[in-house]
């Protein structure tokens, strides 16, 4: 169990602690890891196809994701809605003129394209793709890498994260709320708790729950999660106008770890600039916890 959890968290704890402060650096950081982020879901795709009971098992995925997807983002909602009717969010701000959510949904389905390819080329049966597995195994350690130099480029401090009050408080309600709908999801679909707990901690971190949770449960459960967190983000995107003006908090909270990236500019505009700060302690927060979760609930 520890040497599992030692191996997915080690390559991660190591970027964390290497000083890069240079913009040119990081920006080469963030390109690399999106070249990455593709290689392994394209990988993923081909390991799919060379599943036993192909439509047996592409049929599991689909309700795996349906149900997991359901529960978390119920216990989200109602833990959310909760904490704003607690401690209401407090704005003035109007909104603005919102970005296409047509293309941003757009742009997050092209990672389901790349998966889509990989398994059909899988489905050739090339002899070299028998080889498919080994490599993402070495891919996912520099991913990890690569993701661990990314956050702390970012430049946030634990000192900025504790005292954004809010940002952490919707991060804390998120993740506890998210790990009893994984909970729920394990006892209706008859999977094991943990593999439950592991589906709910990728916080809308597709790319990187589907890569880790194929590492450890197989193609199957990693699939599953990936979509389960993909479905998250369009969600997200798709609700936030709607919700920020009374449900500010709920808002926030769906976007889980996409707050600090993806999904900031949507936040921006619906909240105005006065939700930034919030939103990037939120990401920040919940993507140093998804990896961990992953591995301690995977291992």
């Amino acid at each position: 169990m520890y040497s599992g959890l030692l191996i997915i968290l080690l390559p991660l704890i190591v970027g964390y602690l290497l000083p890069l402060k240079r913009p040119a650096l990081l920006r080469i950081i963030n390109r690399l890891l999106s070249w990455m982020v593709y290689v392994i879901l394209f990988v993923m795709g081909i390991s799919l196809a060379f599943l036993d009971n192909l439509s047996s098992n592409l049929l599991a995925i689909f309700h795996y994701a349906a149900v997991s997807v359901i529960c978390i983002m119920l216990c989200n909602l109602l833990a959310l809605w909760l904490l704003e009717r607690r401690s209401p969010w407090r704005h003035q701000h109007k909104q603005q003129a919102l970005p296409s959510r047509l293309h941003m949904a757009l742009e997050s389905l092209k990672l389901c394209g790349v998966v889509i390819v990989g398994f059909v080329l899988g489905l050739t049966q090339w002899a070299p793709l028998h080889y498919a597995s080994q490599a993402s195994e070495y891919a996912l350690l520099l991913l990890l890498l690569l993701v661990g130099l990314q956050l702390r480029g970012s430049g946030m401090t634990l000192r900025q994260i504790v005292l954004n009050r809010r940002g952490m408080l919707v991060a804390t309600v998120v993740a506890l709320s998210a790990l009893l709908g994984g909970l729920i999801a394990a006892a209706l679909l008859g999977l094991p708790l943990r593999t439950g707990l592991a589906l709910a901690s990728g916080y809308g971190w597709y790319s990187l729950s589907g890569i880790l949770l194929t590492e450890a449960f197989g193609p199957v459960i990693g699939s599953a999660a990936f979509f389960n967190d993909l479905l998250r983000e369009l969600l997200a995107i798709m609700l936030i106008p709607t919700l920020i003006r009374q449900h500010r908090s709920v808002a926030l909270g769906l976007c889980g770890a996409t707050s600090m990236d993806f999904t900031l500019p949507v936040l921006q505009r619906s909240g105005g600039i006065e939700i930034v700060p919030a939103a990037i302690v939120h990401g920040f927060a919940l993507s140093l916890l998804a990896p961990v979760f992953i591995a301690l609930f995977s291992s």
